[in-house]
């Protein structure tokens, strides 16, 4: 029986092979790369405003296994776990933006109704791959998907700066320069009732 995919991982993004959003073909796909002998590496995030340390954090990620599959959170996932002004970047943005990079092999979504353990034990991954910086996935969690998984690895963060931080120095930036700006306009105001 043939592969269900034909040459997904040659050059160009494959978005219509590569992003595999409904699960249950996910799970067809994968346990024919398992059939295949590959090793199989998942990892799952927001991936906003995509930088370096994404980009090296999924290297990483890669060099686990054969096969990297990323599990990207939904918009409304992501204003859940990360607040109602996130993501910056919508999600079909971002999954393009993952299909672009040479690490990452497989994308698929995560919703809000999946709970973070869903994808986890439906694809067994070899490899299991989290970032010490994720603070809403305790190690008891962690613990508990040992039972679906080869291996479970924690990487600490590989950029300098989290997405949430460069948000943060954007919204402060932002917020000072109209705090000057309304200053200059006050003042402004002020001299001209002076002068009248």
């Amino acid at each position: 029986m043939p592969s269900p995919y034909h040459d997904p991982f040659g050059p160009g993004s494959h978005r219509e092979k590569r992003f595999v959003p409904d699960q249950a073909r996910l799970k067809v796909l994968v346990e024919s790369l398992k059939a295949l002998g590959m090793r199989i590496v998942l990892t799952q995030g927001v991936y906003d405003l995509i930088h370096e340390g994404h980009a090296t954090y999924l290297e990483r990620a890669k060099s686990y296994g054969d096969i990297l599959i990323v599990g990207i959170d939904s918009d409304e996932l992501t204003k859940i776990r990360k607040g109602p002004k996130r993501p910056i970047v919508p999600q079909d943005e971002r999954v393009n933006m993952l299909l672009h990079l040479r690490h990452v092999d497989l994308v698929t979504i995560k919703e809000a109704h999946h709970g973070i353990g869903d994808i986890i034990s439906m694809i067994k991954p070899d490899v299991m791959v989290f970032s010490s910086s994720t603070t809403d996935v305790p190690q008891v969690d962690i613990d508990t998907y040992k039972q679906h998984c080869g291996e479970i690895v924690v990487l600490p963060p590989q950029g300098i700066t989290s997405t949430t931080a460069r948000v943060r120095n954007l919204t402060i930036e932002g917020a000072e320069t109209l705090a000057k700006e309304v200053t200059e306009l006050i003042e402004k105001f002020l001299n001209n009732i002076r002068q009248s």
